[in-house]
């Protein structure tokens, strides 16, 4: 199915492009790079934060060349809503014990930091090794919780951004790239 058949499908809403799928695939291969040489002898974790994570997580595994294993967690602070509500909620906790590992949280973008921050939070009570965080897209503009990227593929912004992943009200996740809506 060609690009410009999926962008047809969904003209109800203005949108710019940001990112192609050749600078965000330019971008996760940086990004595994520097996890391949920071994890090659430590057998990884890397929780997937759910639903926007899924297709970063999923390119970038393919990437790396080390013995790991995935898991997922949920969290949310945005509902159905554009804007954050100020509260972070678990949804979903990680099956696979997460006790003296090395955790790598993959998150889509850390936009107001607060449910990244939450899932840091929650994943460090749970005792790992170390804990670190991986982004896809990085949205300094717009932080309320200061929370420590350890690797980021993007800066990106002030805007509502959708496409790989991102949604909105669970549409657009399927975009090949990230857009800014009203854009």
């Amino acid at each position: 199915m060609s690009q410009k058949f999926i962008m047809n499908r969904f003209n109800q809403e203005k949108r710019r492009q940001l990112y192609d799928s050749q600078e965000i695939n330019k971008a996760i291969v940086k990004i595994a790079g520097y996890i391949n040489h920071d994890y090659k002898e430590l057998n990884p974790l890397l929780i997937g934060v759910l639903k926007g994570g899924f297709v970063f997580l999923a390119d970038l595994v393919r990437l790396l060349d080390m013995p790991l294993e995935i898991d997922f967690i949920q969290v949310s602070s945005y509902g159905r809503n554009r804007e954050s509500s100020g509260r972070a909620e678990l949804i979903l906790e990680p099956q696979i014990p997460v006790s003296g590992r090395h955790v790598l949280l993959i998150e889509d973008i850390v936009d107001t930091g607060l449910t990244t921050g939450f899932a840091m939070d929650y994943i460090g009570k749970l005792k790992p090794s170390s804990a670190k965080l991986c982004t896809l897209i990085d949205k300094p503009s717009r932080r309320k919780v200061e929370v420590e990227i350890h690797y980021c593929g993007l800066e990106a912004p002030d805007g509502f951004l959708v496409g790989y992943g991102l949604d909105c009200d669970e549409k657009y996740r399927n975009l090949p790239g990230i857009y800014i809506l009203g854009g």
